[in-house]
């Protein structure tokens, strides 16, 4: 029911509770908002936690969402109280349980199995989860029905008003079912025999509050301090939320002697009662959110060193896996500073040319390393989002950045080749005559031109811009082509040596390959957009047929990109 509601939210919900949660009063609202939705404060808090674990926010501002899941996972508590709707005569025999779930149930049905879009199939979903729901906690209700007459289960249940004792069993019990919602509603089903009194109910929910925080704390596993003090927050909330409320009342009722104590509660009783914890611990615990960061900050310290893409890589959080819109947007923002490490490590090998340094060297093997990660991490995650339910846009999306993956990869392969040729270059101190010289500044500008908007375009989906790409793909392969008969032409007259000949086409090679895979980049992005993905295709009949200003674009590039003559 949870899962359908969520989807019928649409798969934006996760990016606005992300966007919109500036300040902490906004936190709590939305956390309550989207909480009461998905009906699960945990998944809520799990979900925050990979915001705060990846660097997308800040542990304040998760602090109140965190205590707006802790009171709008009360709402199932409400909607369970549906199921003890009891029908009268004429119409109102409408309302009862049995006949609210049959008709509910039959139209879930009907839609989960026949309709065509994929909207109405997830109210159907929803439906057919509020009808089991509601027969749960009927049959369920009936079941434990017998117990009032128990002597043995009305003495347990006496113990549980004992608040210590009765904590210490809600707690464990959550812990156990991993739902602070199913808790509340096996409490509600046994206070609908009439034995749950106010002394029982109130430790116990105190407890639930508690244990709920244990799937919140397992998915911190594996987080950074950040995420570890986000999963804190929650049991560190309850606890206080606990002790507070449970000092205030016990000492007042040392004195006062509150007569409501034996009062047996219903199951709107129960509901009423869990709502009012968890709101009355909400408002005490808000205007303190700054306070509880300080503390939650001293009990787990930072003292880990980060590195730039090590936060990269935390974008990649497994956690928003099922939640694939905030997925796919954090794949594309490392994606992206891929492909601007790929495209600095090409300046940074060129610039190895003529300048030679073991330091630069390791610096662009280094990054290349990097790179090499980001290839591993972003596919492994994009593999992972295509097990999921998306959406055409989506589907297009995690197509584009799988093959972009690949090409940005070999672009820093490439950096890394050329600064191998610079190595060699420096080690056997060759020297390109003065018209080699100047041809690879002139080809190295073109390819450094090309990779500039090839990852431009990516980065910003600048479709105009993509369309430059190819035209100035053609003239490098030409420039490329004519430079090696240059130097066949420059070896015949002796200007340049054997082994220089060597080292020269390795780098044309290497500059032709770069190229070639910003052709793909970009040709990726415009196939895509046509929901087609056949580069020969579109290679072939863009030359072919000069679309798209391919003949004014080349004209251009050659009128810049100037071999000097031979």
């Amino acid at each position: 029911m949870g899962e359908g509601l969520k989807k019928v939210a649409g798969s934006k919900l996760e990016l606005v509770l992300y966007k919109l949660s500036g300040s902490p009063i906004k936190g709590v609202l939305l956390g309550t908002g989207v909480t009461a939705i998905i009906q699960s404060s945990s998944a809520t808090s799990v979900m925050v936690v990979g915001f705060v674990n990846s660097g997308m926010m800040k542990v304040n501002q998760a602090i109140g969402i965190i205590l707006g899941a802790i009171l709008g996972t009360s709402v199932t508590g409400w909607i369970i109280c549906l199921s003890a709707l009891e029908g009268g005569s004429g119409w109102v025999s409408l309302l009862s349980t049995s006949t609210l779930t049959g008709i509910v149930a039959v139209i879930g049905i009907l839609l989960r199995m026949g309709a065509k879009k994929q909207s109405h199939v997830h109210v159907g979903g929803i439906l057919m989860g509020f009808a089991v729901l509601m027969f749960g906690m009927s049959a369920m209700s009936d079941a434990v029905a017998p117990l009032q007459e128990s002597e043995a289960f009305l003495r347990l249940l006496t113990a549980f008003s004992n608040p210590i004792l009765g904590i210490l069993v809600g707690l464990l019990f959550t812990s156990v079912l991993q739902s602070a919602s199913a808790a509340v509603g096996i409490l509600q089903a046994l206070a609908a025999t009439g034995v749950v009194t106010f002394s029982v109910a109130f430790p116990l929910i105190m407890g639930i509050a508690i244990g709920a925080a244990m799937p919140v704390l397992l998915s911190s596993f594996g987080a950074n301090v950040n995420g570890k003090r986000t999963a804190f927050t929650y049991l560190i909330v309850d606890v206080l939320g606990a002790v507070i409320w449970s000092v205030i009342f016990y000492t007042a009722n040392a004195f006062l002697h509150f007569s409501f104590l034996d009062t047996s509660l219903n199951t709107v009783g129960i509901a009423f009662l869990n709502t009012l914890f968890r709101l009355a611990t909400v408002l005490v615990l808000t205007p303190f959110i700054s306070l509880l960061e300080r503390q939650i900050c001293r009990l787990f310290r930072d003292d880990e060193k980060h590195g730039p893409e090590q936060e990269d890589f935390a974008r990649l959080e497994a956690r928003f896996v099922e939640h694939p819109a905030l997925a796919i947007e954090q794949s594309r923002e490392a994606l992206c500073n891929m492909a601007q490490e790929a495209k600095a490590n090409l300046e940074d090998a060129y610039y190895l040319i003529g300048n030679f340094n073991e330091k630069g060297y390791r610096f662009v093997e280094q990054r290349e390393n990097v790179v090499d990660k980001y290839e591993d991490k972003l596919g492994s995650y994009l593999i992972k989002i295509t097990g999921k339910e998306l959406s055409d846009q989506q589907n297009r999306d995690v197509t584009k950045f799988l093959h972009a993956i690949s090409d940005v990869e070999r672009i820093s392969d490439h950096a890394m080749n050329i600064a191998e040729c610079a190595k060699e270059i420096h080690e056997k101190k060759i020297a390109f005559s003065p018209a080699a010289t100047q041809e690879l500044q002139v080809i190295f500008s073109a390819v450094n031109e090309i990779t500039h908007n090839a990852v431009t375009a990516f980065t910003t989906n600048d479709l105009e811009l993509a369309y430059r790409i190819e035209p100035l793909e053609d003239l490098i392969d030409s420039l490329c082509d004519e430079m090696k008969l240059h130097h066949v032409d420059r070896l015949q007259r002796g200007l340049c040596k054997l082994d220089q000949g060597f080292v020269f086409n390795d780098l044309l090679t290497n500059y032709e390959r770069v190229a070639d895979h910003c052709s793909n980049l970009a040709v990726g992005m415009i196939e895509l957009e046509s929901a087609s993905f056949d580069t020969h295709e579109y290679i072939t009949s863009l030359k072919a047929m000069r679309s798209h200003s391919f003949d004014q674009y080349y004209e251009e590039y050659s009128k810049r990109f100037v071999l000097p003559n031979a």
